[in-house]
């Protein structure tokens, strides 16, 4: 469940650091400014990739939902 509305998807469940951070860095650079992905994964390690990744390039981390074996992100790309 989703919970948030995304135009792009992204299943990153199973890779290990730094896949998943390199696969949001390749999508987020094919996106729109104000576009949203929402991304899955399982690496516990992917929440600090992704909250310094939307720190420092102005991305904005819009949510974040804990499950068992699972994290979901929503990320709304920025401007330069």
């Amino acid at each position: 469940m989703k919970g948030e509305s995304s135009e792009l998807e992204l299943d990153a469940v199973g890779l290990l650091c730094p896949e998943p951070l390199m696969k949001v860095r390749n999508k987020i650079r094919q996106m729109e400014d104000g576009q949203t992905l929402y991304v899955r994964a399982s690496d516990p390690t992917t929440e600090h990739d992704l909250k310094n990744f939307c720190h420092f390039l102005n991305h904005d981390l819009l949510r974040i939902v804990h499950s068992p074996n699972l994290l979901e992100f929503w990320i709304r790309k920025g401007g330069k």
